[in-house]
């Protein structure tokens, strides 16, 4: 891991998420953006910013790694710093990263879950595809580069644009794909 080639973490990600944000094709702009305003979070390395370099490895949240406890690990680190983010926090990350350093209690923070929904209205949350729908959320708030003040600021610019993100569970916003 010391010697390896490294990259920014936003272009060494794979899977459905990285693919549907597809960072390669992004303006400068937008790539700036997201290494100014997205963390992304890692079993190895707590958080990391989006451009920040970091070597190929293979260790996902629920990894069993001898003699330490991921979530013991990482979470007062993790939860360190988002206490420290001005504004809110948008968190796209998945429940078992979430896991592994929730937001403290008293920020500001809104759960992003993907939902579908039925003809009469009932929302249920998205498990593979779930990812694909962040994926192309993460790229619109990049291509729009808004550092957006408050969650009602991000509603807006989200119905302005397309986007269905609405408020659901007390602390959750649901992106409805």
């Amino acid at each position: 891991l010391r010697s390896s080639a490294v990259m920014p973490a936003i272009d060494r990600y794979t899977g459905v998420l990285y693919d549907a944000l597809d960072s390669a094709t992004l303006t400068p702009a937008a790539r700036a953006f997201l290494a100014n305003h997205v963390a992304i979070s890692s079993a190895l390395f707590g958080l990391v910013r989006a451009g920040d370099p970091i070597p190929a490895y293979r260790l996902s949240a629920s990894s069993k790694v001898p003699n330490i406890k991921l979530k013991a690990h990482w979470s007062t680190q993790v939860s360190a710093v988002l206490a420290e983010h001005p504004g809110f926090v948008l968190d796209l990350r998945s429940e078992s990263y979430v896991s592994l350093g929730p937001v403290p209690a008293g920020v500001a923070s809104y759960f992003v879950r993907v939902v579908t929904e039925s003809a009469d209205g009932t929302r249920r949350a998205l498990n593979h595809f779930n990812k694909k729908g962040k994926g192309e959320f993460v790229r619109a708030l990049a291509e729009a580069a808004i550092d957006h003040e408050s969650v009602n600021a991000l509603l807006t610019w989200a119905a302005n644009n397309g986007i269905r993100l609405v408020e659901g569970a007390p602390g959750e916003l649901d992106l409805v794909v």
